[in-house]
């Protein structure tokens, strides 16, 4: 195992599986400019052939809070600032969504404004039963950011993520998997390991079809139907010819477990 030396997250890597922890638990993991620098550059790391999987937790009772109002507030232009901050975590969510390794958030506790963002940001999102979920961003006349107004609409409705935002609703674990935010509900003892079980059986398969399931995920919002099944067509076609595909498709006809790159 690796780490590396951050100062408002850490960054382990253990084989093809990356886990980041948001650790600033004495001020509920707020985000400032330090850990959106930091984020985003985590994310690049993990953009690459050598990772198939990342974990995204919090350090502590908080997932993450939003952002640190305490530093905007202390900030000589406050909105320069908080432009700063935003551009980091965008730049981390932005990288996040397009590499080819699946992103896992481990959603440990209160994820709230940028946290409820960045939160729901995850292919796959684990979350214990203590979690929730709430915008929070109009409660201190701000508005959203962190990728939320994009992803909120398509994954719960514009009418339900009309009322997340402007009435700062506040979902339970439970909820927000009915409402289709989150993709499974775990004891509070067992998230960390559960996120890492589903980390490893990721680690095991192959980032060429992740990625390329991730990418046509992105495009079909944007995309007519025949552009979509030619984007389809042109990446089952690239897969086909690739190690992986090679490997994925011989050890099934020789019933065998495949071993992917």
């Amino acid at each position: 195992m690796t780490e590396s030396s951050y100062d408002a997250i850490t960054f382990e890597q253990s084989g093809a599986v990356a886990r980041i922890t948001l650790n600033r638990p004495d001020a509920a993991n707020g985000m400032n400019d330090t850990m959106t620098r930091e984020l985003a550059d985590a994310a690049r790391r993990c953009d690459g052939a050598g990772t198939k999987a990342v974990v995204l937790t919090g350090a502590g009772r908080f997932f993450c809070a939003g952002g640190d109002l305490k530093a905007f507030a202390t900030a000589p232009s406050r909105g320069r600032f908080i432009k700063g901050v935003a551009d980091d975590l965008h730049r981390a969510i932005s990288t996040f969504a397009r590499m080819d390794a699946v992103l896992i958030t481990a959603v440990n506790g209160t994820a709230a404004g940028a946290g409820f963002s960045i939160a729901v940001t995850g292919d796959l999102v684990l979350a214990a039963e203590s979690a929730s979920f709430t915008m929070a961003y109009t409660k201190v006349g701000l508005s959203p950011d962190g990728s939320s107004s994009y992803y909120l609409p398509r994954l719960v409705g514009i009418r339900r993520a009309q009322e997340l935002m402007l009435t700062n609703r506040t979902l339970s674990a439970a909820q927000a998997q009915e409402w289709g935010l989150v993709t499974e509900v775990v004891a509070d003892a067992d998230l960390a390991d559960r996120a890492t079980a589903v980390a490893e059986q990721l680690a095991s398969g192959s980032a060429g079809s992740t990625g390329a399931v991730k990418t046509l995920l992105l495009s079909s919002l944007k995309n007519s139907l025949e552009e979509q099944m030619e984007a389809e067509g042109r990446f089952i076609a690239a897969q086909a010819d690739s190690a992986d595909g090679r490997e994925g498709v011989d050890a099934f006809l020789a019933k065998r477990r495949a071993e992917f790159a």
